[in-house]
């Protein structure tokens, strides 16, 4: 089960288990984007943590490009630590977990999952697997065009125009399928409105899955999961938001756990 951006929505992921199936019966891989923007990131996080830790061969954890302290400050993260503890300090736990996070995911040596997409500066499988992970996500570099790079109507490579990564067309991705052996490449990172887009035709080279429904409780979206099973055939299932998210409320009081 292929997931993309949760982004602190943690009833909607709970639901995603209810749509997707259980841990351990069903093996998930998560794309990144854990954290930010929804209301309950370091509930989000905690869960995935533990199904990790409970089972490790069943739960793969990607980085996204908002598993970073850079980014996290910015857009909620830190801000909702700090409301629920009081200090900072469940922040600077989990930005250190993030540091180790796996940068890509290969299923069956047919299918690449990563969080953004491609990169001019890798060309190979190999070439990601030599990558420095344990740091701060950099401002420019492989690295950060893992995280940070977007597929587009283009026929090569072009400048994003948010700031970091690259926008990537057709022959980009069919090459870098063609050389390493693949299929399709997984990403998540940008908003769907229908959940799941395939890009590339008539290949279908990439698929773009997102699986945060009613993104930030406004956008309005379905959400998706990518299933695949023992041949790689793909089924995808959608679901849409949970009542709960309008009954949240931010805490009032902080958590002494961290003081």
């Amino acid at each position: 089960m292929v997931c993309g951006d949760i982004h602190g929505q943690f009833h909607d992921l709970l639901k995603l288990f209810a749509t997707g199936g259980e841990v351990p019966s069903t093996n998930y891989i998560f794309m990144g984007d854990f954290v930010d923007r929804g209301y309950n990131s370091l509930e989000t996080f905690t869960l995935l943590m533990l199904l990790k830790a409970r089972y490790p061969a069943h739960m793969t954890l990607l980085r996204g490009n908002h598993e970073s302290r850079q980014i996290t400050q910015v857009y909620g993260f830190y801000d909702e630590c700090q409301r629920k503890y009081g200090n900072p300090n469940a922040w600077r736990y989990c930005t250190e977990v993030f540091d180790f996070l796996t940068l890509s995911a290969l299923i069956d040596g047919q299918v690449l999952c990563v969080h953004g997409g491609l990169s001019p500066d890798l060309r190979t499988l190999d070439q990601i697997r030599t990558i420095e992970r344990v740091c701060e996500i950099p401002h420019e570099g492989p690295f950060c065009d893992l995280m940070w790079s977007d597929p587009e109507e283009t026929e090569t490579w072009a400048i994003s125009p948010r700031g970091a990564g690259w926008l990537f067309g057709a022959r980009v991705a069919a090459e870098f399928n063609q050389i390493n052996g693949l299929e399709l490449i997984c990403r998540a990172h940008q908003l769907v409105q229908e959940g799941l887009k395939y890009m590339f035709p008539p290949e279908n080279s990439l698929v773009t899955v997102w699986s945060a429904p009613n993104y930030c409780y406004r956008c309005g979206n379905v959400a998706s999961v990518l299933c695949f099973n023992d041949t790689l055939q793909k089924e995808v299932k959608y679901f849409t938001e949970t009542t709960e998210n309008g009954n949240m409320m931010t805490p009032r009081n902080t958590v002494p756990y961290f003081l």
